[in-house]
């Protein structure tokens, strides 16, 4: 018997306004890469997916950066038997806010991942064995100078935009500095240009968890092994940061578990939100890499701007692009404040910035969900010509 949620997101799928069947690509670099931390590799790969045409000009590209725990599949579906589209669908997709009848679409698993890119599980070339922790250590800047060898092999000769939230909004930041000639405009949202004490502590409780599994054994581990119960724990722990206390009351509660008897005194599962967070550690572990979490939390950690460069101001000296940062009011892992400092930022160093606010209650994951203001927003943004001013406040 067919599963009738499964027929009905076929149909969202492939509707009109959807991209439909896509499949991923794999780019592959022979030269040797260095990274940030003076750690080479004798090359790399990247995975990656395009939706829509490169014009003649080759500047009508549009970089997506995904966050910690997504990858290169941001629209669309591998199969017509695929219960989820990618990630960004909702703002993916011909006559989309990101229309692809217009824009030539471009997102990769990040170096360091573990959906196809080269990361912790890709073999060592010298040892035959997966690298584990033996990889170099990677950072934002390293992200960014792999993703730029992608768009030149894709034939890019410059961004139109590069857009991304919560980690991809510090790629996109990063690239704008990185590549200021090859960036016109970044669309930043739910981000920073630092993460805070307590951001830092999250990704540290959800690493040793990770750690203090017997079966992480100092990062080496057979593929479909290793510390599930650590990274399941690590993604139950951030994910309750991605969302608001009202977003979880209102989907929650202290609503039980139909099973739940009474005033049940053990620990079996009894209110919903429990097994919500079970669900997610469970789903997490069957998709996720253990390393590249570790590798990629490390990552968000040690981006700070305004150290790396000697003040906000100053990283952002470089960038020619138009800029438009969006903050959540909910969000209270990259609260508003963190969002608005880095277009204030990029005002104080004499760029064209703008700041949105959107009204939330739905945390730090809203630029994953769908909001008409926010298609709005970045709508507007991509398609107005670079001439025409406009107030994006909120």
């Amino acid at each position: 018997m067919t599963d009738p949620e499964e027929n009905e997101s076929v149909r969202t799928a492939l509707s009109p306004g959807d991209i439909g069947l896509v499949a991923p690509r794999d780019f592959t670099s022979t030269q040797p890469f260095t990274f940030k931390t003076g750690q080479v590799l004798p090359g790399f790969t990247l995975r990656y997916e395009t939706y829509g045409e490169l014009n003649a000009t080759r500047d009508n590209a549009v970089l997506i950066c995904h966050a910690l725990s997504g990858d290169h599949h941001c629209a669309g579906v591998h199969a017509l038997e695929d219960r989820k589209p990618g990630w960004w669908n909702n703002l993916i997709g011909p006559g989309k806010a990101v229309d692809t009848k217009r824009f030539f679409v471009v997102c990769a698993n990040v170096l360091g991942g573990c959906v196809g890119s080269s990361g912790p599980m890709s073999i060592d070339p010298v040892t035959g064995q997966p690298y584990g922790i033996s990889f170099p250590f990677v950072t934002i800047l390293d992200m960014v100078r792999s993703q730029k060898l992608l768009l030149e092999h894709l034939g890019v000769a410059s961004l139109h935009a590069v857009i991304g939230g919560s980690m991809g909004g510090m790629t996109a930041l990063q690239f704008a500095i990185e590549y200021p000639a090859f960036t016109r405009r970044v669309l930043a949202m739910a981000t920073t240009s630092r993460e805070s004490a307590q951001a830092i502590a999250f990704n540290e409780v959800g690493r040793q968890a990770i750690m203090q599994d017997p079966d992480w054994n100092h990062g080496n581990y057979p593929k479909g092994g290793g510390p599930r119960v650590g990274l399941a724990i690590a993604r139950m722990m951030a994910h309750i940061t991605y969302v608001s206390d009202a977003s979880m009351d209102r989907k929650f509660g202290r609503r039980k578990k139909t099973s739940a008897n009474g005033e049940a005194y053990n620990f079996d599962v009894q209110f919903e939100v429990e097994s919500y967070l079970r669900h997610q550690g469970q789903a997490f572990i069957n998709r996720f890499d253990a390393n590249s979490y570790l590798y990629i939390t490390r990552a968000l950690d040690q981006f700070d701007l305004a150290h790396a460069y000697g003040s906000l101001e100053a990283a952002f000296a470089p960038v020619q692009a138009e800029s438009l940062i969006v903050g959540f009011t909910s969000d209270w892992l990259f609260p508003p404040e963190q969002n608005r400092q880095i277009a204030l930022a990029l005002l104080r160093a004499g760029k064209s910035a703008s700041y949105a606010e959107l009204a939330t209650d739905l945390g730090h994951d809203s630029f994953l969900l769908e909001s008409e203001d926010l298609y709005a927003l970045v709508r507007a943004f991509l398609e107005r010509h670079e001439s025409t001013a406009v107030d994006f406040s909120i």
